[in-house]
């Protein structure tokens, strides 16, 4: 899965996510992408789980580029544990997600095929999705 190999702040506030994307939010490498249209926090569990699906209906054809990567940390404190005592541990890693924001391209595969693997990884992203093309 996807984790920064070192971040400069162990522990980040949760902040909010609002507007739209001004960045990413269009094709720079492939032919074929995936757009969010809401906002979440996409976790890198997901974003793994959205490309094994992905690539598993590619079959060794084409290329995938992530457009995203999970840098946010979110910390998490132990079940039971009572009010007080500090922030938690970091448990995992998290990309702020707005919408407008392209999450994964697709190149080098015809466009049913290619549209039929972004439709299999947009069912495992939390978020509605359209497929875009050039």
């Amino acid at each position: 899965m996807l984790l920064p190999k070192r971040v400069k702040h162990r522990k980040w506030h949760r902040g909010r996510s609002r507007g739209v994307a001004s960045r990413g939010n269009k094709l720079d490498f492939g032919s074929f992408g995936l757009k969010s249209l809401e906002t979440c926090w996409l976790t890198s569990r997901q974003i793994e789980a959205a490309r094994r699906a992905m690539t598993h209906h590619m079959q060794r054809g084409g290329k995938v580029w992530i457009r995203v990567f999970p840098s946010k940390p979110v910390t998490k404190k132990g079940a039971e544990v009572g009010m007080g005592g500090g922030k938690g541990a970091v448990d995992h890693f998290v990309f702020p997600l707005k919408p407008g924001h392209v999450i994964f391209e697709i190149d080098g595969l015809a466009k049913d095929t290619a549209e039929e693997a972004l439709r299999l990884a947009a069912h495992k992203l939390p978020v509605m999705t359209k497929i875009i093309s050039r």
